[in-house]
Formats: C-alpha cells, structure tokens, sequence
C-alpha cells in the first residue's frame, strides 16, 4: 500500500539504442524526464506553477532523443 500518488520508472531497452542515454530518454527515465515528471505531479496538486512541467520539458528537450546526457559511463545497468 502507497498511501500517496506514485510514478512508476523503468524499461527494458538494452541493445535498443546506440548510447545508454539516448535510451534513458527514449524511455523517459533519465534525471530531466524525471524532473518533468515530479513538476507534473506537484503541478497537479497545486505545489508549483501550472506551467513549470511544461518550461522544464522545453529547456531539457525533452522531445529530442539525441539530447539526453545522463548514463553514458559504466556498469551495464
């Protein structure tokens, strides 16, 4: 039992991509993504502003595979 809201993380996506982070933000579960995501639950709670999910998605770009930075070195997880 989760007596609050959650957001569940994770894939299953080796060999899906050419780098780690490329695949870490496809799948929407390196840090930024992360960010964005938690921006969206506190926005729908009311705890930040309305638009901050949206601010963050655009300045990590989010939408842009190629953009991610998170995981390139190190173990195979």
């Amino acid at each position: 039992f989760v007596p609050n809201e959650f957001a569940t993380l994770g894939a299953d996506g080796f060999g899906f991509s050419d780098t780690r982070a490329a695949a870490r933000r496809y799948f929407k579960n390196d840090t930024h993504s992360i960010v964005v995501k938690v921006l969206q639950m506190l926005a729908a709670r009311g705890e930040v502003e309305e638009g901050a999910p949206s601010y963050a998605l655009d300045r990590y770009k989010l939408l842009d595979v190629n953009a991610g930075t998170t995981g390139g070195a190190g173990g195979d997880a």
